[in-house]
């Protein structure tokens, strides 16, 4: 119960004293932008399979185009 308890405080991000004497009030929504990079990972690997996998397709988009728009800026501009 206790791993359970620390598993939900973090989740929700907030202390375990806060989850058991919670007073109703909803926890607020959970802004990946305010997180470290690992800690977007461990938001991330607690979604769904499909909405994980959405998220690592635009992920590829966006490099691949970065790359592409690079890849463009340096061979255009040597002509």
């Amino acid at each position: 119960m206790k791993d359970e308890l620390q598993k939900m405080a973090q989740l929700f991000n907030m202390t375990t004293d806060q989850v058991i004497n919670h007073d109703g009030k909803v926890p607020k929504e959970v802004i990946i932008e305010d997180k470290t990079a690992v800690e977007q990972m461990r938001l991330i690997q607690q979604l769904d399979e499909d909405d994980k996998q959405t998220i690592f397709k635009l992920i590829d988009k966006m490099l691949t185009n970065k790359k592409f728009k690079e890849f463009f800026q340096n061979n255009v501009a040597a002509l």
